[in-house]
Parts: structure tokens; sequence; C-alpha cells
């Protein structure tokens, strides 16, 4: 009979969620008083990818009931180019968040 060979327990370690991408970055809008409720659905709905302007005017009743509220969150770049983007039509942003 041959002899028993042991094989040494393993450990897993951890590795994180499995992405590799780290957390979404944040774009965030703040609530003003320059801005109308129509402004800001106009602008979330022409700046964001599958945002209507029913849902654009969601967010706006968020952000005046709230004082701001995240409006995307994904990949680095995509989100400084919806931040600019939203900036440009006047919209007050919140620095990008991760």
């Amino acid at each position: 009979m041959a002899p028993a060979t042991l094989t040494p327990p393993r450990t897993l370690r951890r590795q994180g969620t499995g992405s590799g991408l780290g957390k979404p970055w944040r774009v965030i809008v703040r609530n003003d008083d320059h801005n109308s409720f129509e402004g800001v659905a106009f602008a979330l709905s022409s700046v964001l990818p599958g945002v209507s302007y029913d849902q654009g005017m969601k967010f706006a009743n968020r952000i005046h009931d709230t004082g701001q509220a995240i409006v995307w969150s994904g990949h680095k770049e995509q989100a400084e180019l919806y931040w600019a983007e939203l900036e440009a039509f006047g919209l007050t942003m919140a620095p990008l968040e991760q």
C-alpha cells in the first residue's frame, strides 16, 4: 500500500469584486436658485442616455427636495464628460465623487 500524500490546505485570498474597475464615479447635481425644474429636466434628458424628460423632472424634484441628487454613475471618463456637459447647460454641479 502506498503512503498517503497530504496536500496542504489552500488559503483563498480576497480579490475584491472581481471587476477590477473600482467604485463607480458619481455625477451629482446640486440645487440652486437660478435653474427652473423644466431647465434641469431638459438638460438631464439631453445629456444623459436613457433619461427622458419625465425622468429628468423626477430628478429635478429630488434635487429641489434634498439639495442634490446623483444623476449618473459609472466610468470616470464618461462621468467627466456628462459632468462638463451638464455644467455647460448651467446646472450647479458637485465635484465628481468616487
